[in-house]
């Protein structure tokens, strides 16, 4: 491993972590793709080596200090250098897994409820509550004070409860059971997972389009006048980023928590990205070298 320069710090990873991102990324071929590719776009470690005159985005560092670092390229390694603008101290409270898995979930949460500008005492409904974008989106809307009808399976009902939103099933009928679920009128509708039965439940129930919003349907986005979000858009970068301290302090504090569903060792990355592209793995995962 090179030594690192001014601006950058090495970190001996604990943890990293798994997103639908990291196997959508060599998923198929085009342009601009040239194996081998870098994967991991977040993980957790202890820092070996820092470069002269460097401080993390969280402020001064000291080698073996416990870090997350996030919007990194292969985070799937024993060890990384990397920008230390993308590194913050990771609290105690905090497992290296949790860390690992925190920042690219709870960022993409926080931008679908910036950009459709969710507040205290509204009613919103979340397509795909108990993923893991979902699951971050129920904690942080319960921190602003709104509230959340998910869609989701009947088998993860108890998921989307256990996090304060009020689970409605599925299927046709949708857009009923919706309004049924609620006391008030639904005031914007948030999609983490693109089929048209959610974007279609979203324009019945909610009008004003500015106020729906998709990370998973950027054609219907573009079709329907709808908003779409990405962490490949500069927008939703700059904001991402500016929302990862204020995240780590609500994971700290215990405000959002960050459910594992499983761990594998590193060597084990293929089976991991199996498991997670098979749909449902009830929580996040994490690669530990």
């Amino acid at each position: 491993m090179p030594a690192p320069v001014s601006g950058e710090v090495t970190i001996r990873v604990r943890a990293a972590g798994v997103n639908p991102a990291d196997y959508k990324h060599v998923a198929a071929e085009r342009p601009g793709l040239s194996l081998p590719v870098p994967i991991g776009y977040e993980l957790s470690g202890e820092v070996t080596a820092i470069g002269p005159d460097t401080a993390i985005g969280s402020g001064p560092v000291r080698v073996g200090d416990e870090v997350i670092a996030f919007r990194v390229q292969g985070g799937y390694a024993t060890e990384l250098t990397v920008a230390a603008e993308t590194v913050f101290a990771k609290p105690p409270s905090l497992s290296f897994e949790a860390a690992a898995n925190l920042l690219l979930a709870g960022s993409t949460a926080s931008e679908m409820l910036h950009v459709t500008g969710v507040e205290a005492g509204e009613t919103i409904v979340l397509h795909g509550a108990s993923g893991a974008v979902g699951v971050s989106v129920l904690q942080q809307a319960r921190l602003l004070g709104a509230r959340v009808i998910g869609t989701a399976s009947a088998s993860n009902f108890d998921r989307v409860s256990r996090f304060g939103g009020i689970p409605v099933a599925y299927g046709p009928g949708l857009p009923e059971r919706a309004r049924d679920a609620g006391t008030a009128p639904i005031a914007a509708a948030l999609d983490s997972v693109g089929t048209d039965e959610a974007v279609d439940a979203s324009l019945e129930l909610v009008s004003d389009r500015s106020r729906i919003v998709t990370i998973a349907a950027a054609r219907r986005a573009s079709e329907e006048g709808i908003r779409a979000i990405g962490g490949a858009m500069p927008a939703s970068a700059a904001y991402r980023d500016s929302v990862r301290v204020r995240l780590i302090e609500f994971a700290g504090s215990g405000a959002v928590v960050v459910p594992i569903a499983r761990t594998f060792p590193l060597a084990d990355a293929p089976q991991a990205l199996r498991f997670l592209a098979g749909g449902h793995p009830g929580g996040k995962i994490a690669l530990l070298p």
